[in-house]
């Protein structure tokens, strides 16, 4: 089993990358854009559950894309905010343990790493929603993530499968789907990082009495309309001395 000396855990969409978890598939069937868009605003801001989410979609979806579907989609559209990639290969070569953590889609990240558009991490938690067979480029460890909640179940579980102390774990995320997760970090003294925060996420850490330990990115103020040019100028390489610290000095 590998050794790590810490942890990230961390969302994706709008979060790592200025995309939202159901974007392949409205690329593929355009028509359903805007019911996905108005499923993903309601389950982000705490009005349904990321369960009752999928549901929804299934109902109005035609057929399960194929890995080609997803291939064209990320052909065209695949973007992740800048330095990204770097701050998962720092992760690697210093023993940190990089998970996506995320309610996207299990098999749009199969077909990301099977392009080789990321850097390898060891560990996905996502949506089974669309999944295909399993490829040797998939990470190591693949769960399925089929609430919100699930986040901390599996940043927990992780932790304590690798011996890994709460207080060097960090989690990462953006909205206020994260905050079951920021709340776990905040009862076990990890790290709460908001990425691109909305005030979704700043009002549910409000409300609960959470800290949020940095705020990355832009960060949007009350009725702000997403401000997706204002994200991309921001390196997530900047990220990196503020992570040494706390996760490998601290």
């Amino acid at each position: 089993m590998a050794r790590y000396r810490a942890m990230i855990s961390s969302d994706w969409n709008e979060c790592l990358a200025p995309c939202g978890p159901f974007d392949a598939i409205a690329f593929t069937y355009p028509d359903l854009g805007p019911e996905l868009a108005s499923v993903f605003r309601r389950y982000t801001g705490n009005e349904i559950s990321l369960g009752e989410a999928a549901a929804r979609i299934e109902s109005i979806l035609p057929r399960p894309l194929t890995e080609s579907q997803v291939d064209a989609y990320l052909d065209k559209e695949f973007r992740i905010y800048r330095g990204v990639s770097d701050l998962i290969r720092w992760a690697g070569q210093h023993d940190v343990l990089f998970m996506i953590n995320t309610t996207g889609i299990i098999g749009y990240f199969q077909r990301i790493f099977a392009r080789a558009l990321l850097p390898d991490v060891p560990l996905l938690a996502a949506h089974p929603l669309i999944r295909f067979a399993a490829s040797p480029t998939d990470p190591e460890t693949v769960l399925p993530l089929y609430e919100t909640a699930d986040k901390p179940v599996h940043t927990d579980a992780v932790a304590r499968c690798f011996s890994i102390p709460f207080s060097r774990v960090a989690v990462m995320g953006d909205s206020g789907g994260d905050g079951p997760h920021f709340a776990w970090a905040e009862e076990k003294g990890a790290i709460r990082i908001g990425s691109m925060t909305k005030t979704s996420l700043a009002d549910f850490c409000l409300q609960e009495k959470i800290d949020i330990s940095l705020r990355f990115g832009y960060s949007y103020g009350l009725g702000e309309t997403r401000n997706e040019d204002a994200e991309m100028r921001f390196d997530f390489q900047d990220l990196i001395p503020y992570l040494y610290e706390n996760l490998l000095t601290a």
